[in-house]
């Protein structure tokens, strides 16, 4: 996958920027100190780790000449002030991890959890973004293993840069060829820059199924599981926003640094949601709410042998997009509308009725997108008319270009 971006700035992004450089075994590893190299011209602080494999072909002297650093290669170092603690304290001090090059050992090691030495704990320990450029022979690179662990780690938002097609070290040509430094700066440039698009604004995501009671032990709920959500907040967070994550019941984890509130009910959602709306620059309803409750709560369990059968009484639950639409400001509005049938047609509908900015269309009627899958594919609207479709994609990748629209329309309405 490329890096892109939709709008880019005119300063050095690398300036003071903490880049975690990693160093696997690949005869390609020379390479690294170029890139080193070229990252220290630009104003960046690298740490290199090498692995044990790294240092077969080339030396820490090599790196520490250029980076002013000390290179990092083992787990105990002798070092006391190094040796606590090392794989955090490095993954959390760094802006970005780069693997240059990426070995098929590596990713294999990143995919399934295994920390071995310092570079796989340090990447397992998690923290700011990483990025991998492979490097391999055609046919190892080829191989179901690791195209499923590429896709994995892609899935999880880890980003690779190539490999390129070309001449290899082993004399054959194909892809696998480590992408070339300059190439490198290039696209990591891109999402540097990425980082700070939504730098100064706050986002309201909402995510997850309410759950309207019908007695103690029963109630009405939906599909969603809250992975839309969930990665559209980590798309923002990871775009310089500040995100308040308010969630119903929902099956993944909610996104690490967001301001979480909890709420179960339409009701609550709707008191909390509204209570946010005035300090937030956009919203992202995310969420799927329900539009009925029992008009009744029954405070005792209903008893299947005391009645032949059970009437509800529904009542509809309170618009939350359509509120904040009347009294919208400054507030970039984005709602959902999962859709069986005439989708378009009564997404612009909602769009024009609750005052919306944008608004996702996905299709719940197929079996291999949407709720309980890992896949969607969506149409996004605009209020102005405008309209992009994206190809069945993990949600993951949805969201980044759910996101990238909510960026351009961002970037147009404050463009003087």
């Amino acid at each position: 996958m490329t890096i892109s971006s939709s709008f880019v700035s005119q300063e050095d992004v690398f300036q003071d920027k903490k880049i975690l450089l990693g160093v696997t075994g690949s005869v390609a590893a020379y390479k690294a100190v170029g890139l080193a190299s070229r990252l220290v011209k630009r104003g960046a602080k690298v740490k290199v780790v090498l692995t044990k494999a790294g240092r077969q072909f080339i030396t820490p002297l090599a790196f520490s000449s250029i980076t002013l650093d000390e290179v990092c290669s083992s787990m105990f170092p002798e070092s006391p002030p190094l040796a606590a603690h090392l794989h955090l304290s490095l993954a959390r001090g760094a802006d970005l991890i780069l693997v240059y090059p990426a070995t098929a050992n590596i990713i294999a090691k990143m995919a399934h959890g295994l920390a071995d030495d310092l570079l796989s704990t340090l990447l397992l320990a998690g923290g700011p973004p990483v990025v991998i450029a492979p490097a391999m022979n055609t046919s190892m690179y080829l191989q179901e293993v690791t195209q499923k662990n590429m896709s994995l780690l892609e899935e999880r938002g880890v980003m690779f840069l190539g490999p390129e097609e070309g001449d290899l070290a082993c004399g054959e040509y194909g892809v696998g060829r480590l992408i070339e430094e300059e190439k490198a700066i290039e696209e990591i440039d891109v999402l540097l820059r990425r980082s700070t698009q939504l730098k100064g604004k706050k986002f309201l995501i909402t995510a997850g199924g309410t759950r309207e009671p019908i007695d103690p032990v029963r109630f009405i709920t939906n599909r969603s599981s809250g992975k839309m959500g969930k990665y559209l907040a980590e798309e923002a967070l990871a775009r310089g926003a500040e995100v308040i994550f308010l969630k119903a019941p929902m099956n993944v984890p909610p996104p690490v640094r967001s301001h979480l509130i909890e709420v179960e009910t339409a009701q609550e959602m709707y008191q909390e949601a509204l209570r946010v709306f005035p300090e937030v620059d956009v919203v992202v309803m995310a969420a799927a709410v329900s539009d009925f409750y029992p008009a009744e709560k029954v405070e005792e369990k209903i008893s299947k042998k005391e009645r032949k059968e059970l009437t509800l009484t529904l009542l509809p639950t309170p618009d939350i997009l359509a509120e904040m639409g009347k009294g919208k400001e400054k507030q970039f509005l984005v709602g959902f509308s999962a859709e069986t049938d005439q989708a378009l047609e009564r997404a612009r509908e909602k769009m024009r009725d609750k005052g919306l900015n944008m608004i996702v269309v996905n299709d719940i009627s197929r079996k291999d997108i949407g709720f309980g899958s890992e896949f969607n594919q969506v149409t996004i609207l605009h209020q102005d008319g405008g309209q992009r479709e994206t190809p069945r994609a993990h949600k993951r990748l949805i969201s980044r270009a759910i996101m990238d629209e909510i960026v351009a329309r961002l970037s147009d309405l404050n463009s003087p």
